[in-house]
């Protein structure tokens, strides 16, 4: 264990939730949007490495040493729980995270919905990265969870770097590419990347087939988020007053979300909820 210092009496004193959530990136955006929808009163602290970014590419190694930096910058805050809304540093990272910080400070980490996804019924689709796809850590989640389910791994290269550009010209391309690369026959796509629940609808009209019910969408913001707070007690209340604050840290260092944030709709409710309405 670290020097993190346990800060949970004085969150019991105040009585505030205050959850963080890390990512290389805006895939962060998802998860964090998700717990403001269940708790609005949560003061919410997001931490993404701009600057490391992407961290697919990067070694296993050097994933973990920028996942931690950027979940320490988040603990600085004092959150109650900490969230990895990132499945490449929940594949590499997690275990470290758990060793540095826990049990003082629950990490959560994100899993692609493939268990729900196949008990609903297939035959499923997970949209992944290309890293991802096919990857041991993937194929141990379908045998896991989807024995018996017909399920068909779908790369995704380039879609989640267009999406965090905003870039929607190539988010559409790599849509499309996705589209044709899924079977005719799916009844449910599971959502393997954070970034792609941004683009949600998107994806969900490119898979839409002719004469056929719309395809089930799953992906996991809302299951880590209602995670984080039941790991702290404190359960939803989405009626509650939206007065929860918005800190958010790019690669170390307090500063507004980038722009590129107001062009999703999850973007858009965290700004509108803490009263922001600039970012860089």
């Amino acid at each position: 264990m670290g020097a993190y210092v346990d800060s949970r009496e004085d969150h019991r004193m105040d009585d505030r939730v205050t959850i963080a959530v890390m990512d290389a990136g805006i895939g962060l955006l998802a998860a964090a949007a998700a717990v403001r929808h269940l708790r609005p009163d949560a003061d919410l602290v997001l931490s993404s490495d701009p600057e490391g970014m992407p961290w697919g590419p990067r070694t296993p190694r050097d994933i973990t040493a920028r996942a931690l930096a950027v979940a320490a910058s988040a603990a600085a805050h004092r959150p109650q729980a900490l969230i990895v809304a990132c499945n490449t540093a929940t594949v590499h990272a997690l275990p470290a995270l758990r060793a540095r910080f826990e049990p003082d400070l629950p990490v959560i980490g994100t899993v692609p919905a493939v268990k729900p996804a196949a008990a609903a019924g297939g035959p499923v689709a997970v949209w992944a990265t290309p890293a991802t796809t096919g990857s041991p850590y993937q194929r141990a989640l379908i045998r896991q969870f989807a024995d018996g389910t017909s399920v068909t791994e779908v790369p995704c290269p380039g879609l989640s770097d267009a999406v965090e550009h905003a870039d929607q010209a190539a988010t559409g391309l790599a849509i499309a590419a996705a589209a044709r690369r899924t079977p005719e026959d799916v009844r449910a796509v599971v959502l393997g990347c954070t970034h792609y629940e941004l683009v949600a609808e998107r994806i969900r009209a490119a898979v839409r087939r002719p004469g056929r019910p719309p395809l089930a969408l799953y992906g996991s913001a809302h299951a880590v988020a209602a995670q984080a707070l039941r790991r702290i007690g404190r359960p939803p209340a989405p009626e509650s007053r939206a007065d929860g604050t918005l800190t958010t840290i790019l690669s170390g260092r307090e500063a507004p979300l980038p722009a590129s944030v107001l062009t999703y709709a999850q973007g858009r409710l965290l700004l509108r909820a803490a009263g922001a309405v600039s970012p860089a």
